[in-house]
């Protein structure tokens, strides 16, 4: 596949998908999506994250350099065992990726999910190598992880800092335990090499049995970065690279997004663009903006420089009016008028990155992202970036619902708290009962 296969217009953004996105995750559901979707607020889940986030291994003495020049997290006091979400950023401040990144040595660490790193070290001159690692990634999250766990390994997780890992073994099989906490609950992810993978998913869910553990399917695998405020790449905003900026990653890509040409790389909704930058985003207008440290020089720095020190746009939730909801579901059971987009349940399966817009006193502010349903809060809510005078919890706005030549519908909404979940992912685990 080349480089050409992908959409590179706004025009052609706006294509349909074959595919579904939750075939990352596995089966749609396991049990049934409702549950599921409570396990990580009540009980614990566990997912296959696997597909979704490859990992790297870069070694060498140049590795912290390297990837110093190529993000806006420093290297500094980056401690053997620490993991930080490292983001990349393209000369006018932009996301063109983000990942997680460990330090597993003194010249190596796991890259998951972040190539440009790669494609900046093939374009510089740096002495590091970087290879594939196959190996699977299990999230096991919710108030009950940590005893599940505590029966299976003699790792000390109960001291274990938030973002730091342990290796140990498991059922006999070495893993490594990285703690964190994509849902926005007390979370960890157990990497195992490949052949070990399936041994492991079945004795945490055997040991899960008694602390309520449910399996998670793709219909929920982005809720808890909804509820969690965990803004994703391909779905609530597009990388920075379909520029001149860009252009030599994006020839790349031809070749690296090939499994993904069918899951993503696609828009929808009311809000329209005529220049694809207009659905770039900034590590400020997500809500990261504790992660940029100018110790370093970085692609981007002098723009998000003046960004942080006068923000324009900014994350927010929004709580979409339950009455007008339901009226959507209730019109395609009445006998006339037109029918609106269906509103997908729990959440668009389909992979696009649907932005719908936001009005306040008909003026556009901003457009909706990643909107889902939750059946643990029993509301609707989406991400959105508005403009920052708006982005206040109790703000009121409507959203317009559905496509252009739809029969688009207005739905009222108020701006929430980001995280929308109580955040409990750095809860002091030596405080919790035995």
């Amino acid at each position: 596949m080349s480089s050409e296969s992908l959409p590179t217009t706004a025009a052609e953004f706006r294509r349909k998908l074959p595919r579904y996105h939750g075939e990352i995750w596995g089966p749609p559901q396991f049990t049934d999506w409702v549950e599921e979707e409570r396990s990580w607020k009540e009980t614990c889940y566990i997912g296959n994250w696997s597909r979704a986030t490859p990992t790297l291994r870069y070694t060498g003495p140049d590795v912290l350099r390297l990837f110093a020049d190529c993000s806006v997290n420093t290297m500094n006091k980056f401690a053997i065992g620490q993991s930080k979400h490292i983001i990349h950023t393209n000369r006018d401040g932009k996301v063109v990726e983000e990942g997680i990144l460990t330090r597993t040595g003194e010249e190596e660490v796991l890259a998951y999910s972040t190539f440009w790193a790669d494609h900046w070290r093939r374009n510089g001159d740096y002495k590091v190598e970087m290879e594939f690692v196959e190996e699977d990634k299990y999230h096991v999250q919710g108030p009950n992880s940590l005893y599940i766990l505590e029966k299976l390994t003699d790792a000390p997780l109960r001291q274990m800092k938030y973002m730091r890992n342990v290796d140990t073994t498991i059922a006999g099989v070495d893993v490594r335990i990285l703690r964190q906490g994509m849902s926005g609950e007390i979370g960890f992810e157990v990497q195992v090499e490949n052949e070990d993978g399936p041994k492991i998913w079945q004795t945490i869910v055997e040991a899960g049995q008694e602390y309520g553990i449910r399996e998670m399917g793709g219909r929920v695998g982005m809720l808890n970065h909804l509820q969690a405020g965990y803004p994703t790449l391909l779905l609530d905003y597009l990388p920075a690279i379909f520029d001149e900026d860009g252009a030599g990653y994006l020839a790349e890509m031809g070749e690296m997004a090939a499994d993904l040409n069918d899951l993503y790389w696609a828009t929808a909704g009311s809000y329209e663009v005529e220049d694809l930058a207009e659905l770039y985003r900034s590590p400020v207008e997500l809500g990261w903006a504790n992660r940029i440290n100018f110790d370093h020089t970085f692609r981007g720095d002098e723009a998000l420089r003046s960004e942080v020190a006068s923000p324009k746009r900014a994350l927010c939730t929004l709580k979409w009016n339950s009455d007008d909801v339901v009226d959507v579901f209730a019109s395609y059971f009445r006998p006339d008028g037109d029918l609106p987009d269906f509103m997908e349940m729990p959440q668009d399966p389909r992979g696009y990155l649907y932005f719908d817009k936001v009005l306040v006193d008909g003026k556009v502010v901003g457009n909706t992202s990643s909107r889902g349903y939750s059946a643990h809060f029993r509301e609707m809510i989406s991400h959105a970036v508005l403009d920052i005078e708006h982005t206040r919890p109790g703000v009121e706005v409507t959203v317009v619902w559905g496509n252009p030549g739809s029969a688009q519908r207005e739905i009222r909404a108020v701006t929430a708290r980001t995280p929308y979940k109580e955040v409990r992912s750095r809860v002091d685990l030596t405080t919790l009962p035995v």
